[in-house]
């Protein structure tokens, strides 16, 4: 039996044009970028090149960009760089819905004296700017909210909540992991001082992600010991990953349109066709999201059995974030938006990609329906 992968937002495939531009350097162009010889200066012109490159996704000036192990070091280096470059502990806001990756390193700094809100959502799992203004009314000097969730794919107004972190003084860190490659990004129209990104999300290598910085900022390493990213994370570079990082973003601006409009198309064919199912529920559908992620949840039958009947049909989908799955907690995510509890245990999230197919979508939708005639049977047994 084929499987069908059908968790895009968890990782993407190696695109083979990736490939072929990171094998020269897994082999014969292997040198240190630091050093000075041709085989060091060879290695440095492929990192600047993939700079460019990973600049151009994001409309921003290559210096601007510090590459970093992935989006989780991103984040935590975003949070750190600006409290640790605060003269005493101060005021950070995060949202309800973020990735671990930026909710654990904030209650590390709420540890070390620093006031923490977390700032809540609606029912459609927006940010509530009435709290935000509140944060910001009491002195907060960092926010961090993600542009597009990881689980529900919901956009949330980036610009928007950007003027209003601006006009009091403070510093916007997005999370933009999930959004590359499938919306447009630009990073001086964001508004942000701060911005998150990962290649193994937009078809490149695993291990490798940058953090984007407004020059104006002033930054504190995580990492120290080398002079590496304009001194704000030492260490010798990846530098296989960073040329699959430059070339995976190269492809993903060329092909963001077209990637954009078939993924919506076929994402609303199976919201089309699950709205057709008695007792599912479709989390957010009214909000603005990703083109490719839709999160919901089946009347009577747990989520953690449904992903493993879907897989043991040869379907890959996950509960929600793959960095929290075997938890037996419901996701933190619909839990911020006033979902119960029980519901938000059923939930699956469906994240669609480039070699997602219309039969894949039936071959879905078919397994569903019939594990709702199974448990309807069951039930009434």
């Amino acid at each position: 039996m084929q499987q069908v992968y059908l968790d895009y937002n968890a990782t993407t495939p190696l695109d083979e044009g990736v490939l072929e531009a990171m094998l020269p350097y897994l082999r014969e162009q292997f040198g240190n970028p630091s050093s000075v010889h041709a085989t060091g200066r060879l290695a440095r012109a492929a990192i600047d090149r993939a700079r460019q490159q990973v600049a151009e996704l994001v409309g921003v000036a290559p210096g601007q960009v510090i590459f970093t192990s992935g989006g989780t070091e991103a984040n935590n280096l975003a949070l750190w760089a600006r409290c640790a470059a605060a003269k005493a502990p101060g005021r950070l806001a995060v949202s309800a819905i973020e990735h671990p990756s930026v909710l654990a390193p904030a209650e590390a700094w709420a540890a070390r004296g620093w006031q923490l809100d977390r700032l809540p959502v609606d029912a459609d799992g927006r940010l509530q700017m009435a709290a935000l203004e509140r944060s910001l009314a009491s002195g907060t000097e960092l926010v961090s909210v993600m542009l597009a969730n990881n689980e529900t794919g919901v956009l949330q107004d980036i610009p928007a909540i950007a003027g209003r972190v601006r006009a009091a003084g403070a510093v916007l860190h997005t999370d933009a992991v999930q959004a590359a490659g499938k919306l447009p990004l630009d990073f001086a129209a964001s508004g942000a001082g701060l911005m998150s990104l990962s290649a193994h999300k937009i078809y490149g290598p695993k291990g490798v992600g940058a953090l984007i910085v407004d020059r104006a900022l002033e930054l504190v390493p995580l990492l120290v010991g080398g002079g590496q990213e304009r001194g704000l994370r030492a260490g010798t570079e990846n530098l296989a990953g960073i040329v699959g990082f430059g070339a995976a973003a190269e492809l993903a601006r060329q092909r963001l349109r077209q990637d954009a409009e078939r993924l919506r198309a076929l994402r609303e064919r199976l919201e089309e066709q699950l709205a057709a199912l008695p007792g599912v529920s479709l989390f957010a559908r009214a909000a603005p999201r990703l083109p490719n992620t839709l999160q919901l949840a089946l009347d009577g039958i747990d989520g953690e059995a449904l992903l493993l009947q879907l897989d043991r049909e040869g379907l890959a989908v996950s509960s929600g974030s793959a960095c929290s799955s075997g938890s037996t907690e419901p996701s933190h995510v619909l839990t911020a938006m006033g979902v119960e509890a029980q519901r938000a245990r059923g939930a699956i999230r469906i994240s669609l990609g480039r070699h997602s197919s219309e039969a894949d979508i039936d071959r879905l939708v078919g397994v569903l329906r019939r594990q709702q005639e199974w448990a309807a049977r069951a039930a009434a047994w």
